[in-house]
Parts: C-alpha cells; structure tokens; sequence
C-alpha cells in the first residue's frame, strides 16, 4: 500500500523533529560508553552512525523535495 505524498511529507518532518535529535542523543550515549576512544575511531562512529539512521526512512524522504505529484494544475 503506498504512502500518499501529503502523508510522507508530515512523517519525514515528525521524523526531523523528533526522531532525527532522538538519535543523536542514542549515538552520542553510544561513543560515552566507549570510554573516549582516539579522535579517528570516534569520528567512524559518527559517521557510520549517521548514515545507517537514514536507511530506513530513505522511501519516506525520497521525492518529498519536488512538487506533489498527486496535485493536478488547472
């Protein structure tokens, strides 16, 4: 069943607004409890951590920046 585009619109902003800092605060738990490692292996992590909590919303994302598709132009 897809998702219509006003609805992608109000999940990707629900997921910048709320989930996005939700998961900077996880991943910055995440590299405490590692006990200050070097400067390069924090710097992985970040960035790993950074891109793996895209993946699952990148259909949500996906054409959300062009115009709605769905509405017609008198």
């Amino acid at each position: 069943m897809p998702v219509s585009y006003k609805a992608r619109r109000r999940l990707s902003l629900l997921i910048l607004l709320v989930g996005l800092p939700a998961y900077i605060i996880a991943a910055v738990t995440v590299v405490n409890w590692l006990d200050r490692p070097s400067l390069l292996v924090e710097f992985l992590v970040y960035v790993v951590l950074g891109i793996v909590w895209a993946l699952p919303f990148k259909f949500v994302f996906k054409g959300i920046g062009q115009a709605d598709p769905d509405k017609t132009d008198p």
